[in-house]
């Protein structure tokens, strides 16, 4: 299964330095939103921090994922829209797996789209 990447919709640091994860994740979650890209990737050192952000913005279903199984499961069953890895908890030859394991996986519906309709909700009476 191939997908395409949009490069210009990239927002990484383009260095090593250290930076704030928050506005990365507000970037690419923001593009999701706004129906600008489909889906996004964020990495951080546990990517928990990258999804606790993304999750703040409305619209934006963001989960870490640390196996292919994980990345699976929150697409068929969350509908998740953003994909967040930890670069210092996953095993890095895992990563690409894990990344076309996401991006090769479509929403289940039928059970899961009553449940995410249930997570809209609690986000529209925020």
């Amino acid at each position: 299964n191939a997908f395409r990447v949009d490069a210009s919709a990239a927002f990484g640091t383009g260095s090593e330095a250290s930076v704030d994860y928050p506005d990365y994740a507000r970037k690419v979650a923001e593009q999701v939103a706004q129906g600008n890209v489909e889906q996004g990737v964020l990495v951080c050192g546990s990517g928990t921090g990258m999804a606790i952000t993304a999750n703040k913005v409305p619209g934006v279903r963001a989960a870490v994922a640390w196996s292919e199984e994980t990345a699976r499961l929150a697409r068929q069953h969350n509908n998740a829209n953003v994909l967040a890895l930890g670069a210092r908890t996953t095993p890095p030859g895992d990563i690409p797996k894990i990344v076309r394991a996401w991006f090769a996986t479509e929403f289940e519906g039928g059970r899961h789209a009553d449940r995410v309709a249930k997570i809209s909700e609690v986000e529209r009476n925020r």
